[in-house]
């Protein structure tokens, strides 16, 4: 069973970044215009998350092991905050 997160519609409606749980690791797929971007990282792979938090919005930072860094943008608070402790609780399983 996965978990899904969709970023705010406000800022972005029809094309939100969404992250999705699944049973071995995490995907972020990063929307713009006319493309999107799709990265599936093991959680054995994340070395951390880090989320910045703005007036309304939070980014979530998502720091893979030999990777560059995943930035996906405009999450509520508490949604971002949600996914920062979800992608922890399974790192460090």
């Amino acid at each position: 069973m996965s978990e899904r997160y969709s970023a705010s519609g406000l800022m972005n409606p029809f094309f939100p970044d969404e992250v999705t749980f699944g049973e071995k690791g995490v995907t972020f797929k990063v929307s713009k215009l006319f493309r999107s971007t799709d990265n599936f990282v093991f959680y054995s792979d994340i070395s951390g998350v880090e989320v910045d938090t703005g007036m309304f919005f939070s980014t979530i930072r998502v720091i893979p092991r030999m990777r560059p860094e995943i930035i996906i943008n405009n999450f509520t608070k508490g949604d971002a905050k949600k996914v920062k402790e979800l992608i922890l609780q399974r790192v460090q399983s």
